[in-house]
């Protein structure tokens, strides 16, 4: 909360704690999501490699830069940004499958349910932050969750074929 005090935004300390708290949990989220995704890249096999292996590229890169943002949203309001795998893994909802190799389509789907509660958890959290006053955050989470909506779509519309 030290840090907290010298920044002067327009927001109290306690609620930019509050924010800086929740997008430490959206971050560690957004880390286990991007980790399963690389795993599903190197991983993936079958007749479709090549575009499974492409598709899991593009959104794992995506999500790499959404971590930045996120972490950079983290210090801008004042806060540390949790940065090891421990801190990540200890506040994550997502959880991994280790020593888990999937069918591509299986990857699919367990990417596709992740990036909905991701969605889901965004949700909760830009109505948090409006009950905060923080309409900065607010628009750069809504921004995020409409990210993972058209992943999610692009992964939903893969398995409707």
């Amino acid at each position: 909360m030290k840090n907290m005090n010298k920044v002067n935004i327009g927001l109290a300390p306690n609620s930019r704690q509050k924010v800086v708290d929740m997008l430490g949990n959206i971050i560690s989220d957004q880390y286990i999501l991007y980790t399963k995704t690389r795993n599903y890249h190197w991983n993936v096999t079958g007749e479709d490699f090549i575009q499974y292996h492409k598709l899991f590229e593009d959104q794992y890169s995506a999500i790499d830069e959404d971590i930045d943002e996120v972490a950079e949203r983290i210090r801008a309001l004042g806060g540390k940004t949790p940065a090891t795998l421990g801190e990540f893994l200890k506040s994550a909802t997502l959880k991994e499958h280790p020593a888990k190799y999937p069918t591509a389509k299986t990857m699919i789907a367990n990417l596709l349910t992740d990036h909905e509660a991701v969605i889901r958890n965004l949700r909760k959290n830009i109505e948090s932050c409006a009950k905060l006053d923080d309409a900065g955050t607010e628009d750069f989470l809504t921004q995020l969750m409409e990210k993972h909506e058209k992943t999610a779509w692009m992964l939903r519309a893969t398995l409707d074929n």
